[in-house]
């Protein structure tokens, strides 16, 4: 190990290899130091259940990855990353067998969508086209557009709540019901401004560059960056558990790929107090209540269509994933959450043994959620898919408390960095933004804009940052 570098990156998650790679691309010399004994984050896979069944441990589907202005640059399928699109990125089935798809084509999927179809295509057609101009000003910090005419028309409806957009548009529960599901990826009340955002842009990502998942499963993701960084001639140092900035070699900045309650055990007395105050108010967001399934056979939907896709969002109507939304966010569980499943095996083989197939679901609850959610989020799949309890050879359950012992940025649970309310969403977690109170310290984790999901872009502006402030 060198005695000094340029940047030390704490952190390999996605942002933090994101944030070392730019900064290697630029010259400096950078390491990663990763407390666990692989690189990843939130981008990691294990064998959870049995034998020769690959689980994805935090994040399964990764349309924004495709989506991102920096990831999508980077040669990673020469570092072993090979993206599997199903058919269909998002299904939602209803009671009856009945099922609502987000297809690749907006046309295909207004067609079923009756009268609403026109509406449909009014409101996403144009996103989808202008979606290569649109992206650079979603996935990044707020500033002044490029294209300020084609974001204002995305802005005038992403800062309403679902349920107000849904009202306007759509008469039908088909409609509705699909951009729930979507919307409801915010982990906020559905009546609650900004959810309409995360709906708007998960429903075009959908058409304009699908829900892909990586061959073999999302470590992949986090073993190709790291190769591609290595390429670059960076380092990476894992099984080194950073506990105080003290620890490290000397470098003339630090990016912390951490959430506010981290960094304020790292960095100490070299914060001010006025800072390490707005960071101790940091809000953080709902949890997760995760299982995966080793399973027998695929899963028997009602809905045959159901097979197509690789993500299917499970909670019936717009009305029953907006009680369950709204139950969380105030501290409270349902006996019928809204479950995002995704059924990979089907798409990617390389997965499970011969004939055999894997499933990936969790629900929503209240941040540090000591409750068991494990019968109700069955429920919901059987009340879909009847029978797919036989299948199950296999059960891996991850509580919220699991999962922040399994990676410390998941603070009580909560996937996303911290609560996606108006007023975190750009200026998280501190009008600062990847600046930090400390000269050369900086973060970059999904507790920066914009957010949380499989993008790299927290990572990108903050070695932007660090940059232009004389690294």
């Amino acid at each position: 190990m060198p005695g000094s570098y340029d940047a030390i990156v704490i952190g390999s998650g996605p942002n933090g290899l994101a944030a070392a790679i730019a900064l290697a691309q630029a010259g400096r010399s950078v390491a990663v130091f990763e407390g666990a004994e692989t690189v990843g984050g939130g981008t990691r896979s294990a064998a959870l259940t049995l034998p020769g069944f690959v689980h994805d441990v935090c994040s399964a589907v990764h349309p924004l990855a495709l989506a991102s202005p920096f990831l999508s640059t980077l040669p990673l399928a020469k570092h072993g990353l090979n993206w599997v699109e199903p058919p269909v990125p998002v299904a939602h089935p209803l009671d009856g067998g009945r099922v609502i798809l987000a297809e690749r084509s907006v046309d295909r999927t207004a067609d079923a969508l009756g009268d609403d179809g026109n509406a449909y295509r009014r409101l996403m057609s144009p996103l989808v086209a202008d979606w290569d101009k649109l992206r650079n000003a979603l996935l990044g910090p707020f500033s002044f557009p490029r294209h300020p005419l084609k974001l204002t028309r995305f802005g005038m409806r992403a800062v309403r709540s679902a349920r107000g957009l849904v009202q306007s548009l759509f008469g039908r529960e088909l409609a509705r019901a699909l951009f729930a599901g979507m919307a409801a990826h915010s982990l906020l009340p559905l009546d609650r401004r900004p959810s309409a955002a995360f709906g708007l842009i998960l429903g075009t990502t959908a058409h304009a560059v699908g829900w892909p998942i990586p061959q073999g499963g999302s470590q992949k993701i986090a073993d190709s960056l790291a190769s591609y960084l290595r390429s670059l001639g960076g380092e990476v140092v894992t099984g080194f558990s950073v506990k105080s900035l003290d620890q490290l070699p000397p470098a003339r900045a630090v990016l912390c790929d951490v959430t506010p309650r981290q960094l304020l055990r790292l960095a100490g007395d070299r914060l001010t107090s006025r800072f390490r105050h707005k960071l101790e108010r940091y809000r953080y967001g709902p949890a997760v209540y995760k299982i995966d399934w080793a399973l027998d056979g695929p899963i028997p939907w009602k809905a045959p269509d159901c097979r197509r896709a690789g993500t299917v969002h499970l909670g019936g109507t717009f009305e029953e994933i907006a009680i369950s939304e709204r139950a969380v966010w105030e501290g409270g569980h349902v006996e019928r959450p809204f479950v995002l499943l995704a059924q990979p095996s089907l798409f990617d083989s390389t997965r499970t043994p011969s004939g055999k197939h894997t499933a990936w679901a969790y629900c929503h609850v209240p941040n540090g959620s000591s409750v068991d959610m494990t019968a109700p989020i069955e429920h919901q799949i059987e009340r879909f898919a009847p029978g797919f309890r036989d299948l199950v050879l296999g059960r891996s359950v991850l509580r919220p408390a699991d999962l922040e012992r399994h990676n410390p940025n998941l603070v009580g649970g909560d996937i996303s960095g911290g609560a996606n309310n108006l007023s975190q969403l750009f200026t998280r977690p501190t009008l600062r933004l990847y600046y930090t109170s400390s000269p050369g310290l900086y973060l970059c984790s999904s507790s920066t804009p914009p957010g949380g999901g499989v993008h790299g872009m927290c990572g990108y502006f903050a070695a932007q940052a660090a940059l232009k402030g004389g690294l």
